[in-house]
């Protein structure tokens, strides 16, 4: 997708304000001063939530369906099924955990616990901790089962949309990042690509097209996750970077920073612009930064 097709700065400006009122598409579009087209009808939403030190990615399918990546430390599940039900949805058709670390899959136990589940995703990882131990059985209970799916595999596909893991190749008992589930999601002219943790030896290990328009940044913007010839081939135009405010690593590292800003890249952060939602209808792209934080102290 060409530069030239990105919404214009004015229109950015108007759907930043109006998604305030709502993330509910029709609500938000029905409040622009001018009529939605055939031209220009968004029908693909992805909320990078405010999770702080974490990462969760609620996303409206062009189908009506829903999809959740990840969603934070243990204790942003109750604002996490809050924003969604706000979009107006009460199912996840598909839950997808990139890897077992806490600040990616701590809250999706209480999810799977109070909120309708369709398909749970995760990579075949053994980890023993009391945390994973506890989601599973959450799943269980709800007689739902883990599908483990591989790279190179469809896990959605619709007439003019998919979402296609990439990676892992194989599963890395030792680092739990290099487990991650990429995922590339294509709807018509439009491409997003989701990077979990991955670290650079996964990366290096995939070999399909990692081409993107949008950029869910690796790591929260870890130095180990971005660098030049991963930007070559991702060629983003818009990168989002999941973290938290003033976190202890240092992320995003100003190294990765600065390698986007030379690659021509929109960048928006969730510790400085709250929720990031990019929309499209396929061809055109904008972002609304709403500023809203489903952040809330640690018990």
């Amino acid at each position: 997708m060409k530069r030239k097709n990105l919404l214009t700065a004015a229109l950015f400006a108007v759907i930043m304000l109006v998604a305030l009122c709502s993330c509910n598409l029709e609500t938000v579009f029905n409040n622009l001063p001018y009529t939605v087209t055939e031209d220009y009808t968004p029908t693909l939403l992805v909320h990078f939530l405010d999770v702080g030190q974490g990462d969760s990615a609620f996303i409206e399918l062009p189908n009506g369906k829903t999809m959740l990546i990840d969603t934070g430390e243990n204790y942003h599940g109750e604002g996490i099924i809050s924003y969604i039900e706000r979009c107006g949805y009460r199912k996840i058709d598909y839950l997808v955990g990139t890897h077992p670390h806490s600040d990616h899959i701590g809250s999706m136990s209480y999810i799977v616990r109070h909120f309708n589940i369709g398909s749970v995703l995760m990579p075949k990882v053994a980890a023993n901790t009391e945390m994973y131990e506890n989601l599973l059985k959450s799943i269980e209970s709800k007689e739902l089962t883990v599908k483990n799916p591989k790279a190179g595999l469809k896990i959605i596909r619709g007439d003019d949309f998919s979402a296609r893991v990439l990676g892992p190749q194989e599963i890395s008992e030792d680092n739990y990042n290099n487990d991650s589930l990429v995922i590339r999601l294509d709807y018509k002219d439009a491409t997003f690509l989701f990077m979990g943790d991955a670290e650079r030896d996964e990366i290096e290990s995939i070999t399909a097209d990692m081409s993107a328009d949008v950029l869910k940044v690796g790591h929260h913007g870890s130095a180990n996750a971005t660098y030049q010839s991963f930007l070559d081939k991702v060629q983003p135009q818009i990168a989002v970077i999941s973290c938290g405010e003033n976190n202890d690593y240092g992320h995003p590292h100003q190294s990765v920073l600065k390698l986007l800003k030379q690659a021509d890249c929109d960048v928006y952060r969730t510790d400085k612009n709250g929720t990031v939602t990019v929309y499209t209808d396929g061809t055109k792209i904008g972002v609304a930064t709403d500023g809203v934080s489903i952040r809330r102290a640690k018990e």
